[in-house]
């Protein structure tokens, strides 16, 4: 998303499909079955909702988000019930639609700092890793490795590249096994990577990327077109590793200030648990290991 024009594009896209997922009871309005020709809300309905007109609303739509206010963003996250990442998201194409474009980012370092790589050496009980804005992981502790080790052994990573958790998860047969449930951590992906595509639209590696997946898969092209996003701060992944079996393990993602784009993760399972037992075996395995997955 790399013009003008197809910021304007996800911007309607984006709305109309907000849009279409409110229903009038929802949205505390009377619904006439008979005369409902589209699914959620009408246009005229957000505009109600929003204050605004329909003419404007209409506008705001088709991708005219250039200069609009704080204000009339957030009346329209609320009238159409967004969520806190949704609205994120929704000020973040604002701004690239504005007059005056944001400078692209920069781009994330293809490895940590040293200072970064020793902190994550020091912390030996539990998982730790770095991904990048394309779910690419550029440094791990050796517990992280193992934890992933099927994301780096994966046919689908390319020779050379990062342990690559999007291609993995819909490219490679395995992830269905590794993941225990596909169907959340394929939602999850591609819901990480709407957000970063709204928050740096001139990401020419991340347009790739989504550009190969939808290609190359059906159900990542299925939920490009859905528009959802999501903040990627906590939360539980649920896994079956080849060596430890079943894990369950809470994460918390904290942003790296100093390296923009950079995401560093922790994996914990809570003290006694047969989930903290596993991690103890993983550990294990991890020391002893001959094949450990090569440093990022």
């Amino acid at each position: 998303m790399d013009t003008r024009a197809e910021v304007r594009a996800e911007i309607k896209a984006f709305l109309t499909s907000r849009r279409a997922r409110v229903s009038p009871a929802q949205a505390g309005l009377t619904a006439y079955h008979r005369t409902r020709r589209v699914p959620g809300l009408r246009r005229s309905e957000v505009a109600d909702l929003a204050g605004v007109s329909v003419e404007y609303y209409a506008q705001l739509e088709r991708g005219g988000l250039a200069g609009v206010s704080d204000g009339v963003l957030e009346a329209v996250a609320g009238a159409l019930q967004l969520d806190e990442a949704e609205r994120a998201h929704l000020a973040d194409l604002a701004r690239a639609a504005g007059p005056a474009r944001r400078p692209r980012r920069r781009s994330p370092a293809p490895s940590v700092r040293p200072g970064v790589q020793r902190l994550l050496d020091l912390v030996d009980a539990v998982p730790v890793i770095v991904n990048n804005a394309r779910l690419e992981t550029v440094a791990a502790n050796d517990l992280g490795r193992a934890l992933f080790a099927p994301v780096w052994a994966s046919p689908a990573r390319r020779p050379g590249e990062p342990a690559d958790h999007a291609r993995f998860t819909f490219l490679d047969p395995g992830a269905r096994d590794f993941w225990t449930d596909w169907e959340q951590a394929a939602d999850d992906a591609v819901a990480q990577l709407r957000t970063e595509a709204g928050r740096d639209p001139g990401d020419e590696a991340l347009a790739g990327l989504v550009s190969e997946l939808g290609e190359r898969s059906d159900a990542f092209r299925a939920r490009w077109a859905a528009h959802d996003v999501r903040l990627h701060r906590n939360g539980t992944k649920q896994l079956h590793h080849p060596v430890v079996g079943a894990l369950r393990l809470d994460f918390e993602a904290l942003p790296l200030p100093a390296d923009p784009g950079l995401l560093l993760i922790a994996f914990t399972a809570p003290a006694g648990s047969p989930d903290a037992d596993a991690v103890s075996l993983l550990a294990a395995w991890a020391a002893s290991a001959q094949e450990l997955p090569a440093r990022p």
